[in-house]
Protein backbone atom coordinates (compact mmCIF):
# COMPACT_ATOMS: atom_id res chain seq x y z
CA UNK A 1 0.00 0.00 0.00
CA UNK A 2 1.10 3.55 -0.68
CA UNK A 3 0.71 4.60 2.96
CA UNK A 4 2.95 1.76 4.24
CA UNK A 5 5.99 3.96 3.69
CA UNK A 6 4.74 6.33 6.41
CA UNK A 7 5.63 3.70 8.99
CA UNK A 8 9.02 2.77 7.56
CA UNK A 9 11.82 4.32 9.59
CA UNK A 10 13.12 7.74 10.49
CA UNK A 11 13.07 9.16 6.96
CA UNK A 12 9.28 9.30 7.13
CA UNK A 13 9.09 10.76 10.62
CA UNK A 14 8.45 14.31 9.30
CA UNK A 15 5.39 13.07 7.41
CA UNK A 16 4.14 11.21 10.48
CA UNK A 17 4.56 14.34 12.57
CA UNK A 18 2.18 16.19 10.25
CA UNK A 19 -0.39 13.42 10.62
CA UNK A 20 0.01 13.68 14.39
CA UNK A 21 -0.75 17.39 14.00
CA UNK A 22 -4.16 16.31 12.67
CA UNK A 23 -4.77 14.41 15.92
CA UNK A 24 -4.09 11.00 14.39
CA UNK A 25 -2.86 8.24 16.65
CA UNK A 26 -0.11 5.78 15.81
CA UNK A 27 -2.83 3.19 15.31
CA UNK A 28 -4.62 5.33 12.73
CA UNK A 29 -1.38 6.10 10.90
CA UNK A 30 -0.64 2.38 10.73
CA UNK A 31 -3.94 1.69 8.92
CA UNK A 32 -4.67 2.27 5.21
CA UNK A 33 -5.45 5.91 4.46
CA UNK A 34 -8.79 6.15 2.63
CA UNK A 35 -9.61 9.40 0.88
CA UNK A 36 -13.26 10.42 0.97
CA UNK A 37 -14.03 12.97 -1.72
CA UNK A 38 -16.87 15.10 -0.38
CA UNK A 39 -18.96 17.20 -2.76
CA UNK A 40 -20.80 18.85 0.13
CA UNK A 41 -21.72 22.51 -0.28
CA UNK A 42 -24.52 24.84 0.76
CA UNK A 43 -25.66 26.06 -2.70
CA UNK A 44 -26.47 22.85 -4.62
CA UNK A 45 -29.71 21.16 -3.39
CA UNK A 46 -28.38 17.78 -4.42
CA UNK A 47 -25.41 18.25 -2.10
CA UNK A 48 -26.84 19.67 1.10
CA UNK A 49 -27.14 16.18 2.65
CA UNK A 50 -23.72 14.96 1.55
CA UNK A 51 -22.16 15.90 4.90
CA UNK A 52 -24.32 13.16 6.46
CA UNK A 53 -23.37 10.71 3.69
CA UNK A 54 -19.69 11.44 4.27
CA UNK A 55 -20.00 10.87 8.03
CA UNK A 56 -21.63 7.51 7.32
CA UNK A 57 -18.84 6.58 4.88
CA UNK A 58 -16.25 7.48 7.53
CA UNK A 59 -17.95 5.16 9.99
CA UNK A 60 -17.96 2.36 7.44
CA UNK A 61 -14.27 2.82 6.62
CA UNK A 62 -13.33 2.89 10.32
CA UNK A 63 -15.44 -0.21 11.09
CA UNK A 64 -13.57 -2.08 8.35
CA UNK A 65 -10.10 -1.10 9.57
CA UNK A 66 -9.25 2.00 7.54
CA UNK A 67 -8.45 5.59 8.44
CA UNK A 68 -10.78 8.00 6.60
CA UNK A 69 -9.55 11.42 5.47
CA UNK A 70 -11.96 13.84 3.82
CA UNK A 71 -11.21 16.40 1.12
CA UNK A 72 -13.57 18.41 -1.11
CA UNK A 73 -14.75 18.51 -4.70
CA UNK A 74 -16.64 21.44 -6.21
CA UNK A 75 -20.05 21.22 -7.88
CA UNK A 76 -22.26 23.52 -9.95
CA UNK A 77 -26.06 23.34 -9.79
CA UNK A 78 -27.09 23.40 -13.44
CA UNK A 79 -30.59 24.56 -12.56
CA UNK A 80 -29.26 27.64 -10.76
CA UNK A 81 -26.67 28.27 -13.49
CA UNK A 82 -29.25 27.87 -16.28
CA UNK A 83 -30.02 30.71 -18.66
CA UNK A 84 -27.15 33.08 -17.85
CA UNK A 85 -23.35 33.29 -18.05
CA UNK A 86 -23.04 30.89 -15.14
CA UNK A 87 -23.96 27.97 -17.40
CA UNK A 88 -20.65 28.43 -19.21
CA UNK A 89 -19.04 27.17 -16.00
CA UNK A 90 -21.00 23.92 -15.72
CA UNK A 91 -19.41 21.43 -18.11
CA UNK A 92 -15.95 22.92 -17.58
CA UNK A 93 -16.04 21.94 -13.90
CA UNK A 94 -15.94 18.28 -14.91
CA UNK A 95 -12.24 18.67 -15.67
CA UNK A 96 -11.54 20.86 -12.62
CA UNK A 97 -13.08 18.14 -10.44
CA UNK A 98 -11.04 15.42 -12.11
CA UNK A 99 -7.82 17.43 -11.96
CA UNK A 100 -8.15 18.49 -8.32
CA UNK A 101 -9.11 15.02 -7.13
CA UNK A 102 -6.17 13.48 -8.99
CA UNK A 103 -3.86 16.05 -7.39
CA UNK A 104 -5.11 15.42 -3.85
CA UNK A 105 -5.05 11.63 -4.12
CA UNK A 106 -1.61 11.42 -5.69
CA UNK A 107 0.02 14.14 -3.56
CA UNK A 108 -0.97 12.46 -0.31
CA UNK A 109 -0.31 8.84 -1.24
CA UNK A 110 -3.81 7.62 -0.44
CA UNK A 111 -4.52 3.90 -0.59
CA UNK A 112 -8.14 4.00 -1.78
CA UNK A 113 -10.97 6.44 -2.44
CA UNK A 114 -14.67 6.76 -1.75
CA UNK A 115 -16.28 9.29 -4.08
CA UNK A 116 -19.38 11.11 -2.78
CA UNK A 117 -20.86 13.09 -5.69
CA UNK A 118 -24.39 13.82 -6.78
CA UNK A 119 -25.02 16.41 -9.48
CA UNK A 120 -24.35 16.71 -13.18
CA UNK A 121 -20.60 17.20 -13.79
CA UNK A 122 -19.63 16.04 -10.35
CA UNK A 123 -20.31 12.36 -11.06
CA UNK A 124 -18.44 12.06 -14.39
CA UNK A 125 -15.63 14.29 -13.11
CA UNK A 126 -15.00 11.92 -10.21
CA UNK A 127 -15.33 8.85 -12.46
CA UNK A 128 -12.66 10.41 -14.68
CA UNK A 129 -10.46 10.98 -11.63
CA UNK A 130 -11.01 7.40 -10.46
CA UNK A 131 -9.79 6.10 -13.82
CA UNK A 132 -6.73 8.35 -13.77
CA UNK A 133 -5.61 7.62 -10.23
CA UNK A 134 -6.57 3.92 -10.51
CA UNK A 135 -6.49 2.94 -6.87
CA UNK A 136 -9.38 0.96 -5.32
CA UNK A 137 -12.42 3.22 -5.47
CA UNK A 138 -16.15 3.08 -4.81
CA UNK A 139 -18.96 5.60 -5.34
CA UNK A 140 -21.94 6.53 -3.18
CA UNK A 141 -24.06 9.45 -4.35
CA UNK A 142 -26.20 11.87 -2.36
CA UNK A 143 -29.33 10.37 -3.91
CA UNK A 144 -32.32 11.73 -5.85
CA UNK A 145 -34.90 14.26 -4.71
CA UNK A 146 -38.48 13.20 -4.08
CA UNK A 147 -40.97 14.46 -6.66
CA UNK A 148 -43.13 17.48 -5.91
CA UNK A 149 -46.91 17.56 -6.07
CA UNK A 150 -49.06 20.14 -7.87
CA UNK A 151 -52.78 19.63 -8.60
CA UNK A 152 -52.52 16.03 -7.43
CA UNK A 153 -49.80 15.20 -9.99
CA UNK A 154 -46.13 14.50 -9.32
CA UNK A 155 -43.89 17.28 -10.62
CA UNK A 156 -40.20 18.07 -10.98
CA UNK A 157 -37.81 20.82 -12.06
CA UNK A 158 -38.69 20.39 -15.75
CA UNK A 159 -42.31 21.16 -14.81
CA UNK A 160 -41.09 24.42 -13.28
CA UNK A 161 -39.24 25.56 -16.40
CA UNK A 162 -42.22 24.68 -18.59
CA UNK A 163 -44.54 26.54 -16.21
CA UNK A 164 -42.51 29.69 -16.88
CA UNK A 165 -43.10 29.17 -20.60
CA UNK A 166 -46.81 28.69 -19.97
CA UNK A 167 -46.97 31.85 -17.87
CA UNK A 168 -45.15 33.87 -20.54
CA UNK A 169 -47.65 32.55 -23.09
CA UNK A 170 -50.56 33.63 -20.86
CA UNK A 171 -51.65 30.05 -20.19
CA UNK A 172 -51.34 30.05 -16.38
CA UNK A 173 -51.65 32.73 -13.72
CA UNK A 174 -48.93 34.25 -11.55
CA UNK A 175 -50.48 32.46 -8.56
CA UNK A 176 -50.21 29.07 -10.27
CA UNK A 177 -46.60 29.83 -11.27
CA UNK A 178 -45.79 30.61 -7.63
CA UNK A 179 -47.39 27.33 -6.56
CA UNK A 180 -45.09 25.46 -8.95
CA UNK A 181 -42.12 27.43 -7.61
CA UNK A 182 -42.89 26.42 -4.04
CA UNK A 183 -43.74 22.76 -4.62
CA UNK A 184 -41.77 21.15 -7.47
CA UNK A 185 -38.51 20.68 -5.48
CA UNK A 186 -39.70 19.52 -2.03
CA UNK A 187 -36.55 17.88 -0.65
CA UNK A 188 -32.79 17.84 -1.00
CA UNK A 189 -31.29 15.54 -3.63
CA UNK A 190 -30.58 15.49 -7.34
CA UNK A 191 -33.68 16.59 -9.30
CA UNK A 192 -36.27 13.84 -9.28
CA UNK A 193 -36.49 12.79 -12.95
CA UNK A 194 -34.08 10.88 -15.19
CA UNK A 195 -32.05 14.03 -15.68
CA UNK A 196 -28.26 14.10 -16.02
CA UNK A 197 -27.34 13.65 -12.34
CA UNK A 198 -29.61 10.66 -11.85
CA UNK A 199 -28.66 9.26 -15.26
CA UNK A 200 -24.98 9.29 -14.30
CA UNK A 201 -25.58 7.92 -10.80
CA UNK A 202 -27.60 5.06 -12.30
CA UNK A 203 -24.94 4.41 -14.93
CA UNK A 204 -22.31 4.37 -12.15
CA UNK A 205 -24.19 1.34 -10.80
CA UNK A 206 -24.18 -0.23 -14.26
CA UNK A 207 -20.47 0.44 -14.76
CA UNK A 208 -19.87 -1.46 -11.54
CA UNK A 209 -18.52 1.49 -9.53
CA UNK A 210 -21.46 1.91 -7.12
CA UNK A 211 -23.41 -0.47 -4.91
CA UNK A 212 -27.01 -1.46 -5.52
CA UNK A 213 -29.28 1.54 -4.96
CA UNK A 214 -26.60 4.15 -5.63
CA UNK A 215 -28.70 5.70 -8.41
CA UNK A 216 -32.21 5.36 -7.01
CA UNK A 217 -32.47 5.40 -3.19
CA UNK A 218 -33.92 8.85 -2.37
CA UNK A 219 -31.65 11.33 -0.63
CA UNK A 220 -33.92 11.64 2.41
CA UNK A 221 -34.23 7.90 3.10
CA UNK A 222 -32.29 6.39 6.01
CA UNK A 223 -31.43 3.57 3.60
CA UNK A 224 -29.10 6.04 1.87
CA UNK A 225 -27.09 6.41 5.11
CA UNK A 226 -26.88 2.63 5.39
CA UNK A 227 -25.69 2.45 1.78
CA UNK A 228 -22.93 4.94 2.58
CA UNK A 229 -21.74 2.85 5.54
CA UNK A 230 -21.65 -0.24 3.32
CA UNK A 231 -19.67 1.68 0.69
CA UNK A 232 -17.11 2.65 3.34
CA UNK A 233 -16.79 -0.97 4.40
CA UNK A 234 -16.68 -2.27 0.83
CA UNK A 235 -13.81 -0.02 -0.26
CA UNK A 236 -11.64 -1.85 2.29
CA UNK A 237 -12.60 -5.13 0.63
CA UNK A 238 -11.63 -3.69 -2.77
CA UNK A 239 -8.30 -2.64 -1.27
CA UNK A 240 -7.67 -6.12 0.15
CA UNK A 241 -8.48 -7.71 -3.21
CA UNK A 242 -6.63 -4.98 -5.15
CA UNK A 243 -9.62 -4.35 -7.46
CA UNK A 244 -9.07 -1.03 -9.23
CA UNK A 245 -11.31 1.19 -11.39
CA UNK A 246 -9.72 0.12 -14.65
CA UNK A 247 -10.30 -3.52 -13.70
CA UNK A 248 -14.00 -2.67 -13.45
CA UNK A 249 -14.50 -0.02 -16.14
CA UNK A 250 -13.61 -2.16 -19.15
CA UNK A 251 -14.92 -1.88 -22.70
CA UNK A 252 -17.59 -4.44 -21.83
CA UNK A 253 -18.66 -2.33 -18.84
CA UNK A 254 -19.03 0.71 -21.08
CA UNK A 255 -21.07 -1.32 -23.56
CA UNK A 256 -23.31 -2.31 -20.65
CA UNK A 257 -23.63 1.37 -19.72
CA UNK A 258 -24.61 2.34 -23.27
CA UNK A 259 -27.13 -0.49 -23.35
CA UNK A 260 -28.73 0.53 -20.07
CA UNK A 261 -28.62 4.17 -21.17
CA UNK A 262 -30.93 3.17 -24.02
CA UNK A 263 -33.18 1.06 -21.80
CA UNK A 264 -33.57 3.76 -19.15
CA UNK A 265 -33.89 6.73 -21.51
CA UNK A 266 -31.07 8.68 -19.87
CA UNK A 267 -30.00 12.27 -20.48
CA UNK A 268 -28.23 13.08 -23.74
CA UNK A 269 -25.37 14.37 -21.57
CA UNK A 270 -24.40 10.73 -21.06
CA UNK A 271 -23.19 10.86 -24.66
CA UNK A 272 -20.64 13.45 -23.53
CA UNK A 273 -19.68 11.85 -20.25
CA UNK A 274 -19.34 8.16 -21.10
CA UNK A 275 -16.77 8.83 -23.89
CA UNK A 276 -14.85 11.18 -21.56
CA UNK A 277 -14.72 8.61 -18.74
CA UNK A 278 -13.75 5.86 -21.18
CA UNK A 279 -11.01 8.13 -22.57
CA UNK A 280 -9.45 8.28 -19.09
CA UNK A 281 -9.55 4.46 -19.01
CA UNK A 282 -7.65 4.34 -22.32
CA UNK A 283 -10.79 3.30 -24.21
CA UNK A 284 -12.17 5.26 -27.16
CA UNK A 285 -15.97 5.05 -27.46
CA UNK A 286 -17.22 5.66 -30.98
CA UNK A 287 -20.72 7.17 -30.84
CA UNK A 288 -21.68 5.04 -33.85
CA UNK A 289 -21.62 2.21 -31.31
CA UNK A 290 -24.56 3.88 -29.56
CA UNK A 291 -26.84 3.51 -32.58
CA UNK A 292 -25.85 -0.12 -33.06
CA UNK A 293 -26.70 -0.81 -29.41
CA UNK A 294 -29.90 1.24 -29.60
CA UNK A 295 -31.14 -0.79 -32.58
CA UNK A 296 -31.39 -3.93 -30.44
CA UNK A 297 -32.15 -2.41 -27.01
CA UNK A 298 -35.76 -1.68 -26.06
CA UNK A 299 -36.62 1.44 -24.08
CA UNK A 300 -38.47 0.06 -21.04
CA UNK A 301 -38.52 3.04 -18.64
CA UNK A 302 -40.19 6.43 -19.17
CA UNK A 303 -39.18 8.65 -16.29
CA UNK A 304 -39.59 12.43 -16.33
CA UNK A 305 -39.16 14.32 -18.57
CA UNK A 306 -40.07 11.57 -21.08
CA UNK A 307 -42.90 10.25 -18.90
CA UNK A 308 -44.74 10.69 -15.63
CA UNK A 309 -42.63 8.43 -13.40
CA UNK A 310 -39.92 9.53 -10.98
CA UNK A 311 -36.78 8.13 -9.36
CA UNK A 312 -38.55 7.16 -6.13
CA UNK A 313 -40.89 4.95 -8.19
CA UNK A 314 -38.00 3.32 -10.04
CA UNK A 315 -36.41 2.59 -6.68
CA UNK A 316 -39.61 0.99 -5.36
CA UNK A 317 -39.96 -1.05 -8.56
CA UNK A 318 -36.62 -2.74 -7.98
CA UNK A 319 -34.06 -0.15 -9.09
CA UNK A 320 -31.32 -0.45 -11.66
CA UNK A 321 -30.61 -4.13 -11.01
CA UNK A 322 -34.22 -4.96 -11.88
CA UNK A 323 -33.92 -3.03 -15.16
CA UNK A 324 -30.64 -4.81 -15.90
CA UNK A 325 -32.27 -8.18 -15.28
CA UNK A 326 -35.05 -7.36 -17.77
CA UNK A 327 -32.49 -6.37 -20.41
CA UNK A 328 -30.35 -9.41 -19.63
CA UNK A 329 -33.29 -11.61 -20.63
CA UNK A 330 -32.48 -10.50 -24.19
CA UNK A 331 -28.81 -11.43 -23.78
CA UNK A 332 -27.70 -7.80 -24.25
CA UNK A 333 -25.45 -7.43 -21.20
CA UNK A 334 -21.94 -8.71 -20.48
CA UNK A 335 -22.52 -10.36 -17.13
CA UNK A 336 -19.23 -12.12 -16.38
CA UNK A 337 -17.33 -8.93 -15.52
CA UNK A 338 -16.24 -7.84 -12.04
CA UNK A 339 -17.85 -4.95 -10.12
CA UNK A 340 -17.19 -3.01 -6.91
CA UNK A 341 -19.26 -5.58 -5.01
CA UNK A 342 -16.42 -8.02 -5.62
CA UNK A 343 -18.93 -10.08 -7.60
CA UNK A 344 -19.85 -10.26 -11.27
CA UNK A 345 -22.80 -8.51 -12.89
CA UNK A 346 -24.54 -11.89 -13.13
CA UNK A 347 -24.17 -12.46 -9.39
CA UNK A 348 -25.34 -8.93 -8.61
CA UNK A 349 -28.60 -9.14 -10.54
CA UNK A 350 -29.42 -12.79 -9.88
CA UNK A 351 -31.98 -12.02 -7.16
CA UNK A 352 -33.31 -8.75 -8.59
CA UNK A 353 -37.10 -8.58 -8.97
CA UNK A 354 -39.20 -6.29 -11.14
CA UNK A 355 -41.87 -5.29 -8.63
CA UNK A 356 -43.84 -2.99 -10.92
CA UNK A 357 -44.04 -3.67 -14.68
CA UNK A 358 -45.80 -0.30 -15.11
CA UNK A 359 -42.56 1.44 -14.07
CA UNK A 360 -40.08 -1.10 -15.49
CA UNK A 361 -41.78 -2.65 -18.49
CA UNK A 362 -41.01 -6.21 -19.42
CA UNK A 363 -38.60 -6.49 -22.32
CA UNK A 364 -41.36 -7.92 -24.53
CA UNK A 365 -43.62 -4.91 -23.82
CA UNK A 366 -41.34 -1.88 -24.28
CA UNK A 367 -42.20 1.75 -24.86
CA UNK A 368 -40.21 1.35 -28.07
CA UNK A 369 -38.19 -1.45 -29.59
CA UNK A 370 -35.18 0.83 -29.91
CA UNK A 371 -33.27 2.78 -27.28
CA UNK A 372 -33.96 6.16 -25.72
CA UNK A 373 -31.08 8.04 -27.42
CA UNK A 374 -30.23 8.41 -31.10
CA UNK A 375 -27.06 9.70 -32.74
CA UNK A 376 -27.78 11.51 -36.03
CA UNK A 377 -25.45 12.36 -38.91
CA UNK A 378 -25.77 14.26 -42.16
CA UNK A 379 -24.49 17.37 -43.87
CA UNK A 380 -25.66 19.53 -40.97
CA UNK A 381 -23.72 17.39 -38.47
CA UNK A 382 -21.05 15.40 -40.37
CA UNK A 383 -19.45 14.12 -37.16
CA UNK A 384 -22.74 13.57 -35.27
CA UNK A 385 -25.38 15.09 -33.02
CA UNK A 386 -27.57 13.59 -30.30
CA UNK A 387 -31.28 13.50 -29.42
CA UNK A 388 -33.25 11.92 -26.57
CA UNK A 389 -35.57 9.98 -28.85
CA UNK A 390 -37.74 8.72 -25.98
CA UNK A 391 -38.71 12.31 -25.10
CA UNK A 392 -39.71 13.31 -28.67
CA UNK A 393 -43.38 13.46 -29.65
CA UNK A 394 -44.12 10.71 -32.22
CA UNK A 395 -45.16 13.27 -34.84
CA UNK A 396 -41.75 14.99 -34.54
CA UNK A 397 -39.60 11.92 -35.13
CA UNK A 398 -39.58 12.93 -38.80
CA UNK A 399 -39.77 16.66 -39.45
CA UNK A 400 -38.85 19.18 -42.14
CA UNK A 401 -39.05 22.91 -41.68
CA UNK A 402 -37.44 26.30 -42.24
CA UNK A 403 -34.52 27.36 -40.09
CA UNK A 404 -34.75 30.27 -37.66
CA UNK A 405 -31.10 30.96 -36.86
CA UNK A 406 -29.69 32.57 -33.69
CA UNK A 407 -26.08 33.02 -32.68
CA UNK A 408 -26.65 32.68 -28.93
CA UNK A 409 -29.19 31.38 -26.44
CA UNK A 410 -30.32 34.87 -25.40
CA UNK A 411 -31.34 35.82 -28.94
CA UNK A 412 -33.29 32.59 -29.33
CA UNK A 413 -35.11 33.13 -26.03
CA UNK A 414 -36.12 36.64 -27.07
CA UNK A 415 -37.50 35.26 -30.35
CA UNK A 416 -39.44 32.44 -28.67
CA UNK A 417 -40.93 34.71 -26.00
CA UNK A 418 -41.64 37.35 -28.63
CA UNK A 419 -43.78 34.96 -30.67
CA UNK A 420 -41.40 34.77 -33.65
CA UNK A 421 -41.34 30.96 -33.61
CA UNK A 422 -44.32 29.31 -35.28
CA UNK A 423 -45.50 25.79 -36.09
CA UNK A 424 -43.06 23.94 -38.35
CA UNK A 425 -39.96 25.99 -37.55
CA UNK A 426 -36.53 24.55 -36.80
CA UNK A 427 -34.79 26.79 -34.26
CA UNK A 428 -31.01 26.77 -34.70
CA UNK A 429 -28.82 28.03 -31.83
CA UNK A 430 -25.13 28.10 -32.69
CA UNK A 431 -21.80 29.35 -31.33
CA UNK A 432 -22.71 27.65 -28.04
CA UNK A 433 -20.45 24.60 -28.42
CA UNK A 434 -17.49 23.59 -26.24
CA UNK A 435 -15.21 26.20 -27.86
CA UNK A 436 -17.77 28.67 -29.09
CA UNK A 437 -19.69 29.06 -25.83
CA UNK A 438 -17.24 28.48 -24.40
CA UNK A 439 -18.47 25.70 -22.15
CA UNK A 440 -21.34 24.20 -24.17
CA UNK A 441 -24.28 25.69 -22.29
CA UNK A 442 -27.46 23.70 -21.71
CA UNK A 443 -30.54 24.95 -23.54
CA UNK A 444 -33.27 24.06 -21.05
CA UNK A 445 -34.73 27.57 -21.13
CA UNK A 446 -35.42 27.60 -24.90
CA UNK A 447 -36.79 24.05 -24.99
CA UNK A 448 -38.98 24.69 -21.95
CA UNK A 449 -40.24 27.92 -23.51
CA UNK A 450 -41.16 26.02 -26.68
CA UNK A 451 -42.99 23.35 -24.66
CA UNK A 452 -44.68 25.94 -22.46
CA UNK A 453 -46.03 27.77 -25.52
CA UNK A 454 -47.57 24.55 -26.82
CA UNK A 455 -45.12 24.14 -29.71
CA UNK A 456 -43.50 20.89 -28.56
CA UNK A 457 -45.22 18.79 -31.23
CA UNK A 458 -44.50 21.17 -34.12
CA UNK A 459 -41.11 22.85 -33.54
CA UNK A 460 -37.59 21.37 -33.41
CA UNK A 461 -34.46 22.90 -31.89
CA UNK A 462 -30.90 22.21 -33.02
CA UNK A 463 -27.73 23.43 -31.32
CA UNK A 464 -24.00 22.85 -31.03
CA UNK A 465 -24.61 23.37 -27.31
CA UNK A 466 -26.27 20.73 -25.21
CA UNK A 467 -29.44 20.07 -23.24
CA UNK A 468 -30.37 19.47 -19.65
CA UNK A 469 -31.60 16.00 -18.83
CA UNK A 470 -34.85 17.82 -18.02
CA UNK A 471 -35.33 18.75 -21.67
CA UNK A 472 -38.04 17.07 -23.73
CA UNK A 473 -39.15 17.52 -27.32
CA UNK A 474 -37.32 17.42 -30.64
CA UNK A 475 -34.17 18.89 -29.12
CA UNK A 476 -31.01 17.93 -31.01
CA UNK A 477 -27.68 18.89 -29.47
CA UNK A 478 -23.91 18.34 -29.62
CA UNK A 479 -23.85 19.24 -33.34
CA UNK A 480 -20.30 18.46 -34.46
CA UNK A 481 -18.27 20.09 -35.83
CA UNK A 482 -19.51 23.16 -33.95
CA UNK A 483 -19.96 26.61 -35.49
CA UNK A 484 -16.88 28.10 -33.85
CA UNK A 485 -14.57 25.79 -35.82
CA UNK A 486 -16.45 26.23 -39.10
CA UNK A 487 -18.90 23.36 -38.86
CA UNK A 488 -21.75 23.44 -41.37
CA UNK A 489 -24.13 24.70 -38.69
CA UNK A 490 -22.27 28.02 -39.03
CA UNK A 491 -23.33 28.25 -42.70
CA UNK A 492 -27.10 27.90 -42.27
CA UNK A 493 -29.31 30.90 -43.06
CA UNK A 494 -32.87 31.78 -42.14
CA UNK A 495 -35.31 29.90 -44.34
CA UNK A 496 -33.01 27.01 -45.24
CA UNK A 497 -35.03 23.79 -45.07
CA UNK A 498 -33.77 21.28 -42.53
CA UNK A 499 -34.77 17.60 -42.72
CA UNK A 500 -34.74 15.56 -39.51
CA UNK A 501 -35.32 11.80 -39.59
CA UNK A 502 -34.65 10.36 -36.15
CA UNK A 503 -35.59 6.73 -36.99
CA UNK A 504 -33.14 6.88 -39.91
CA UNK A 505 -30.51 8.66 -37.76
CA UNK A 506 -30.11 11.50 -40.28
CA UNK A 507 -30.13 15.30 -40.19
CA UNK A 508 -29.55 17.40 -43.32
CA UNK A 509 -29.98 20.91 -44.62
CA UNK A 510 -31.26 21.10 -48.21
CA UNK A 511 -28.10 22.61 -49.63
CA UNK A 512 -25.77 21.12 -52.20
CA UNK A 513 -22.13 20.54 -51.42
CA UNK A 514 -21.35 23.32 -53.88
CA UNK A 515 -23.61 25.80 -52.07
CA UNK A 516 -22.11 24.90 -48.72
CA UNK A 517 -18.64 25.42 -50.13
CA UNK A 518 -19.57 28.84 -51.51
CA UNK A 519 -20.95 29.88 -48.14
CA UNK A 520 -17.83 28.59 -46.42
CA UNK A 521 -15.68 30.92 -48.54
CA UNK A 522 -17.66 33.85 -47.19
CA UNK A 523 -17.55 32.67 -43.57
CA UNK A 524 -15.05 34.16 -41.12
CA UNK A 525 -14.28 32.80 -37.64
CA UNK A 526 -15.73 34.74 -34.70
CA UNK A 527 -13.51 36.41 -32.18
CA UNK A 528 -13.48 34.42 -28.91
CA UNK A 529 -16.22 35.56 -26.53
CA UNK A 530 -13.92 35.20 -23.52
CA UNK A 531 -10.17 35.78 -23.65
CA UNK A 532 -9.05 35.55 -20.01
CA UNK A 533 -9.30 33.12 -17.12
CA UNK A 534 -10.22 29.46 -16.96
CA UNK A 535 -12.86 29.58 -19.71
CA UNK A 536 -10.32 30.92 -22.21
CA UNK A 537 -7.87 28.18 -21.27
CA UNK A 538 -10.64 25.59 -21.53
CA UNK A 539 -11.68 26.82 -24.99
CA UNK A 540 -8.11 26.47 -26.22
CA UNK A 541 -7.88 22.82 -25.14
CA UNK A 542 -11.38 21.36 -25.51
CA UNK A 543 -12.28 18.95 -28.30
CA UNK A 544 -15.59 18.48 -30.09
CA UNK A 545 -18.82 17.26 -28.51
CA UNK A 546 -18.70 14.01 -30.45
CA UNK A 547 -15.44 13.19 -28.64
CA UNK A 548 -16.93 13.87 -25.23
CA UNK A 549 -15.54 17.44 -25.07
CA UNK A 550 -12.35 16.09 -23.49
CA UNK A 551 -9.34 18.35 -23.05
CA UNK A 552 -6.40 17.68 -25.29
CA UNK A 553 -2.98 19.30 -25.21
CA UNK A 554 -2.05 20.54 -28.65
CA UNK A 555 1.14 18.97 -30.01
Amino acid sequence: MKSDKLNNGVDWAPRRSLLHALGMTNEEIAQPLIGIVSSYNEIVPGHMNIDKIVEAVKQGVAMAGGTPVVFPAIAVCDGIAMGHEGMKYSLVTRDLIADSTEAMAMAHGLDALVMVPNCDKNVPGLLMAAARVNIPTIFVSGGPMLAGLVDGCKRSLSSMFEAVGSYNAGKISAEKLEEFENKVCPTCGSCSGMYTANSMNCLTEVLGMGLRGNGTIPAVYSERIQLAKHAGMQVMELLRKDIKPRDIMTLDAFKNALTMDMALGCSTNSMLHLPAIAHECGIELDLDMANAISEKTPNICHLAPAGSHYMEELNEAGGIYAVMKEIDKLGLLKTDIITCTGKTVAENIANAVNKNPDIIRHSDNPYSKTGGIAVLKGNLAPDSCVVKRSAVAPEMLVHSGPAKVYDCEEDAMAAINGGEIVDGDVVVIRYEGPKGGPGMREMLNPTSAIMGRGLGSTVALITDGRFSGATRGAAIGHVSPEAAVGGNIALIKNGDIIDIDIPANTINVRLSDEELEERRKAWTPREPKITTGYLARYASLVTSGNRGAVLEVKK
